[in-house]
């Protein structure tokens, strides 16, 4: 027999490799699904936890009051961040040289600052601005500064000067050379913008936006410390009274893994509505091939 006869007889008699991949992902899986096991065995054993507790609480007035809160709060500072990082993105991207510094003074201030300092500031904004108006017009900050409505700003700013960024960058990284041709075409810069440059900047800008605003969900907790109504206070409160501390921050985890996986879930769809005809094609085709 030949070398080559004998090289080929081996390799032929070799395993095939999309089953040696198979039999590594099958392994692999069951080493994961053992580790989890085990720990999940660890946890119920422990007879400081009453998980028998965790499923009624989850559905606790309080706590579902929290959650709804919860959810207003990450959706409005979602909303008003993407709506002034627009104008931001714009103000950077502009040719006017004050309007570049003063957008890039934005986002180096709200992006640069700790979240958790933005809370109090805003939450003790009556220390620098006692009250607004003049003689008996004059409404206390206090009053008018909630602690919702420190929430509010502190995670809508620091949203803003991050989807700046995101948007900023999905806006230069369009080539030059389409607004160029736009133009000779004649299109005016509105109509050049609308609908040449946007519905490319969207491909790029949606998927990060979609992992701000899951991050926007879990950021919000750090309203607590000013005693915000939201998930994670309102569990605080309920520990504070009963003692179950690791019941209720399980089920405070339970609630933001839910809500994120249904965010991460709408996220994964709207990129693949944003996916262009032909991207989006070419998978599908590939995977009606492999299955035949």
């Amino acid at each position: 027999m030949s070398l080559s006869a004998a090289s080929s007889a081996s390799f032929a008699a070799a395993p095939p490799v999309p089953r040696a991949l198979q039999r590594g992902q099958l392994a692999t899986g069951g080493v994961a699904l053992a580790i989890l096991a085990g720990l999940a065995f660890v946890l119920t054993q422990s007879q400081s936890v009453q998980w028998s507790e965790i499923p009624r609480y989850l559905v606790h007035p309080s706590i579902l009051a929290g959650v709804v809160m919860t959810l207003q709060l990450t959706i409005a500072a979602m909303v008003f961040g993407i709506v002034l990082g627009c104008l931001v993105a714009l103000m950077a991207t502009s040719r006017n040289l004050v309007l570049k510094i003063l957008a890039a003074g934005f986002v180096w201030w709200f992006r640069g600052v700790p979240l958790i300092v933005q809370v109090f500031f805003w939450f003790n904004i009556a220390l620098f601005i006692p009250q607004i108006g003049f003689g008996s017009y004059a409404i206390s900050i206090n009053d008018l500064v909630t602690p919702a409505l420190a929430g509010f700003l502190a995670l809508g700013l620091h949203e803003a000067a991050n989807m700046a960024e995101i948007i900023r960058g999905g806006l230069i990284a369009i080539d030059r050379g389409q607004r160029d041709a736009s133009a000779a075409l004649g299109l005016k810069p509105r109509q050049t913008f609308l609908a040449i440059v946007l519905p490319q900047a969207l491909r790029l800008v949606v998927p990060p936006t979609g992992n701000q605003a899951i991050g926007m969900l879990k950021a919000s907790a750090i309203v607590s410390v000013i005693g915000m109504q939201d998930l994670l206070t309102q569990a605080q409160h309920i520990y504070a009274r009963n003692f179950l501390v690791i019941e209720l921050l399980f089920v405070a985890s339970i609630w933001y893994l839910a809500l994120t996986t249904v965010a991460s879930l709408g996220q994964h769809v709207l990129e693949q509505r944003l996916l262009p005809a032909d991207r989006g094609a070419a998978p599908k085709a590939k995977a009606r091939r492999d299955a035949t």
